[in-house]
């Protein structure tokens, strides 16, 4: 019955939405009008401010009121920008919007008191809002730092965000983890212009991810299962696309090359026709890598397409499409020689967007949601020695001496592959489709209220059984074999001013999974002003605070292989609970100061993470210790199951720096600090977790100990960023540094055994990777450009086992024609 209400109550708020985004006025509209109202940072009224009308006619100049509002009437249809100036303030030019003939154009301005911007965010509220009016910790890394940094991969500038590490299992192409203020890799939610990009239960892998056709990625360092439902435990990840901007078309090429075998090559096309916006953007870009079997090849479309509709409307689509092939050596200093697997897939992410306007006081969203992924993995041939352990082939590396930076080492031969039937492929299909609305309605001009639904359709297929085992599976077997599950969400906002000081924002989410049943998700931000923004002097200060839960639901193989389905294909009753959601509560509470006339700014806050209710790997040996009788373990016909079984907690001091002592300087740092610790896991139940090397140390073999830490989260880790982007040329210089690390080597001798274990505390050494880009416009039209990964020629790994490129080194050419 529940279940009923809560379909009934999703549906009909989807559908009150729909119908308020869809509806169209009847009624003739009054002449084509320009209004809006200029603003500073936190809200207030600017008077007397200069404000330009630029666009399909000639200039028309005028004032802000006193209550900062503006007006130009008897406007002819066309295309605007609006450009404000105010002594103290930052100029301000808006983005160029369409106006209908016969319509009522809202264009607001905001204004900034010094160079260092602080951009509109989407992740932190159920509209936009300033990042000076939000408590939420949030990075933005806009175009221009994007460009300067002329990185080809997203990867590379997620290094800079605060409280953010970046783990790339060994070169170009290897998978590629984001672990946000020390929460799990698939904790983070990943929307590509808004639509849902994640693998079912969480996953997301960065490494085919490149910057082709992004203008922006926004990452928030806190739940918000509010607003985004599921998979929210530790943060936001939204990355958007770029859309055309000048009225003659803008044609860009570009190729580069460098050592390793590797080039690049892309090209651009986008403008503006009337009410019309596009944007198509395609690169290709290949290596070799530094290893045997570890060609990378990866070809990415992205694309912008958008239009007015009558006098309020927006509507735009998006489109992503990435083909990737790699080699898959694995580990090969932990074998010491390439394994000959290889992986290839594609992914396509498709969003469409209805903003509508409908007054001053009320707009709403509706948002449609497309994600396709198709991966395969397949080894086709054993590789190592052939090894009789206990009656059973298994194939062994190298003899190879390992040794950790806690300075332990081990010298011996590990398992690579074992006996079976080859090729032994893996194939997987995942697909979403999603729907969701949003409506906000500003009460005043202190207090606004928003509320919204979404529902989602989530589909797995999965073989294991030979090359192509998707596409020869008849239709029956495809229907038999597919997972499906439908999801729902419904949320309410409101977000309140106090004397344009103190800014509140609460939300409280209610999601509905199949899996797991319903989870209710509160949230609370808070900003609070003990000094404003001035343009002279010391700046504003600002005290900010966040608290809220999180909820994740359990990937497709963790559910059918959880212990309750485990139990149940064992003929076995099952008196345990389902396997459930994972959760998190978050808290984080923190001060900035602006510097040296609002031209910097310093930040420092406290975090504090809980996650439980984690979902882990339990043998059958750990089973019984935990509980589960014998008899029953007996009858399990695989090695163990997955358990909402496991928490943690994660706390530390986060700080960051930003200065742009002028305009086209701009510096970028800060440092982190992570205690993490394991609380609770069964899978440390054990005793068979040591070596013999070391009798008098405990080893995670596959996951961390109680009262260990993580895996891969270092305690320690910083990044920093200078650019210079004077008019003919750039120079940007960016440096990460990570600690020590507790890790695994993760593999077995040809017994089975542990000798090839290391202690997990500090065995992954630390490493700064440094990179030097560069460009300069030799002619208007053409630019020439270089970029050095690793300057230091550092020989480092990410993960234990898996190293990292060395030092590479790309020149290229891009040349660009129209563009007005």
């Amino acid at each position: 019955m529940p279940d009923v209400r809560f379909k009934h109550f999703l549906m009909t708020g989807l559908s009150a939405v729909l119908a308020l985004a869809m509806a169209r006025p009847a009624f003739a509209q009054p002449p084509a009008t320009i209004t809006g109202v200029v603003l500073d940072l936190l809200g207030a009224p600017v008077s007397g401010a200069s404000i330009t009308l630029a666009g399909a006619n000639r200039p028309r100049a005028t004032k802000s009121a006193s209550d900062g509002s503006y007006s130009f009437d008897n406007v002819a249809g066309g295309r605007y920008q609006v450009l404000v100036t105010q002594p103290g303030f930052q100029p301000f030019s808006s983005e160029p919007v369409y106006v209908g003939a016969g319509a009522k154009q809202t264009i607001d301005a905001t204004l900034q008191v010094s160079p260092l911007q602080q951009s509109v965010v989407v992740t932190a509220a159920a509209t936009e809002i300033s990042q000076a009016q939000t408590g939420a910790p949030v990075t933005v890394i806009d175009s221009a730092t994007l460009d300067a940094l002329n990185t080809p991969d997203v990867l590379e500038v997620l290094r800079l965000v605060p409280g953010a590490q970046i783990v790339q299992a060994g070169g170009r192409g290897g998978a590629t983890s984001l672990f946000i203020r020390g929460g799990e890799s698939d904790f983070n939610k990943v929307l590509i212009d808004g639509a849902v990009a994640n693998d079912i239960g969480g996953g997301f892998d960065f490494s085919p991810i490149t910057t082709v056709g992004i203008d922006r990625v926004e990452v928030m360092r806190q739940t918000n299962s509010v607003m985004y439902g599921s998979d929210t435990l530790a943060g936001v990840v939204n990355i958007t696309t770029k859309r055309g901007q000048t009225r003659v078309p803008e044609l860009t090429l570009a190729a580069d090359g460098g050592n390793l075998g590797t080039w690049s090559g892309d090209t651009g096309l986008g403008g503006v026709i009337q009410r019309f916006n596009y944007y198509s953007g395609f690169r290709k870009f290949e290596t070799n890598n530094d290893v045997p079997n570890n060609v990378y090849h990866n070809g990415t479309y992205a694309g912008r397409f958008g239009v007015t509709l009558g006098s309020n409307s927006d509507v735009s689509g998006t489109v992503r499409r990435v083909d990737s092939h790699a080699g898959s050596p694995n580990g090969i200093t932990l074998y010491g020689l390439a394994d000959d697997s290889r992986s290839e897939g594609d992914q396509t992410f498709v969003s469409v967007n209805s903003d509508t306007q409908f007054t001053n006081r009320l707009q709403a969203t509706v948002r449609y949601g497309f994600t396709n992924q198709n991966s395969l993995f397949n080894n086709p041939t054993p590789t190592g020695e052939p090894f009789d352990s206990f009656g059973l082939t298994t194939y062994l590396g190298n003899t190879v001496t390992l040794t950790g930076a806690n300075g332990y080492t081990v010298t011996g031969r590990g398992i690579l592959d074992f006996n079976g039937d080859y090729p032994q492929p893996f194939e997987s299909h995942t697909r979403r489709n999603a729907i969701s609305g949003e409506s906000t309605f500003a009460v005043n001009n202190s207090l606004s209220v928003s509320g919204g639904a979404r529902w989602e359709r989530e589909e797995a297929l999965q073989c294991f059984n030979a090359v192509g085992c998707l596409a020869t599976m008849t239709d029956q077997e495809r229907t038999d074999n597919t997972v499906h599950r439908t999801n729902g969400g419904a949320f309410v906002e409101g977000r309140g001013t106090i004397m344009n000081r103190h800014y509140i924002s609460a939300g409280l989410g209610v999601e509905h999974n199949e899996v797991f049943g319903e989870a209710v998700t509160p949230r609370l931000s808070i900003a609070s002003y003990l000094r404003q923004p001035s343009s002279t002097g010391m700046g504003d200060t600002k005290i900010v605070l966040n608290a809220g839960t999180g909820i994740k639901a359990p990937a497709v193989f963790q559910v059918q292989s959880s212990l309750y389905e485990v139990l149940k294909a064992s003929g076995v009753t099952p008196t345990i609970d389902p396997i459930g959601p994972e959760r998190s509560t978050s808290f984080d509470i923190g001060i900035e100061q602006g510097l040296a006339d609002n031209r910097a700014r310093i930040r420092a806050s406290y975090f504090h993470n809980t996650f439980h209710d984690l979902i882990e790997f339990v043998d059958k040996t750990q089973l019984t210790l935990a509980g589960v009788p014998p008899a029953v373990v007996a009858t399990f016909t695989d090695f163990g199951a997955y358990v909402n079984s496991q928490s943690y907690r994660a706390q530390g001091l986060e700080l960051s720096f930003e200065e742009a002592p002028r305009t086209d300087v701009r510096v970028m740092a800060s440092y982190t600090y992570l205690d993490a610790e394991v609380t609770k896991a069964f899978s440390a139940t054990t005793s068979f977790n040591t070596d013999s090397n070391f009798p008098d140390v405990a080893i995670g073999a596959f996951s961390p100990l109680v009262g260990a830490r993580p895996f891969r989260r270092p305690p320690h880790s910083a990044a920093f960023a200078v650019m210079y982007t004077p008019s003919r040329y750039e120079v940007a210089l960016s440096a990460y540094f990570s600690g020590k690390r507790d890790d695994s080597t993760f593999i077995s001798d040809g017994f089975f055994g542990n000798s090839m274990l290391l202690p997990n505390k500090d065995l992954d050494k630390a490493y700064q990777k440094v990179d030097l880009s560069g460009g300069v416009d030799v002619h208007p039209r053409l630019k020439v450009y270089a970029s050095i990964e690793n300057l230091l020629n550092q020989d480092y790994e990410a993960s234990f086992g898996f190293p990292a490129l060395p030092i590479t080194a790309r020149v290229g050419v891009k040349i660009t024609v129209g563009g007005k």
